[in-house]
């Protein structure tokens, strides 16, 4: 079974839905980490535990129909640096997938063999993540001297469709 892991602190609502719509096709394990409960995967998870449990429910005893639950996930951890980042590595096994545009948690994940893509669609290897921590690191130092404020570009449309078709590749690939 295909397991994703997402680092849902600072995804949008947007593509939290793309993931979810994808991992209950898949019938994936989808797992959100997060310092604080997202009311959108929340809603998610639990509508799909209904729709598993419904055509059930004259057919099963009570304590039966309480195990059948979404493969969905919400892991709330405590708040502080890199609380869901430790929990994500902590959890993750290859072969599996993961969301992040935490370029030190990618790394920490690529060397698990965890394929990863970021909130852009680009996916995140062996081959890419040290020149992407390098350009990170040049970038904190330029920050840090006022010389570079590295405003991000906001999310359009053609961002959010990267984002989805790399999504769906990475989907495909691993679940073969």
């Amino acid at each position: 079974m295909l397991r994703i892991y997402i680092d849902a602190d600072s995804l949008t609502q947007r593509h939290r839905q793309v993931i979810i719509r994808r991992a209950l096709k898949e019938g994936a394990e989808a797992v959100f980490v997060a310092d604080r409960s997202l009311p959108d995967v929340e809603e998610a998870i639990a509508e799909d535990t209904r729709t598993l449990r419904n055509p059930l429910r004259d057919k099963l005893p009570r304590e039966e129909l309480r195990n059948i639950r979404s493969k969905l996930k919400m892991v709330v951890v405590e708040s502080g640096a890199n609380a869901a980042d430790d929990r994500i590595v902590e959890m993750a096994e290859a072969p599996a997938l993961a969301i992040t545009h935490d370029i030190p948690l990618a790394s920490r994940l690529i060397e698990k063999g965890v394929t990863v893509i970021d909130d852009r669609g680009n996916v995140l290897d062996a081959n890419n993540i040290n020149e992407r921590l390098s350009v990170r690191s040049y970038m904190a130092d330029f920050r840090e001297m006022g010389i570079n404020d590295d405003k991000s570009r906001p999310f359009d449309n053609a961002t959010y469709n990267k984002f989805a078709s790399a999504f769906d590749i990475a989907v495909n690939l691993l679940s073969k």
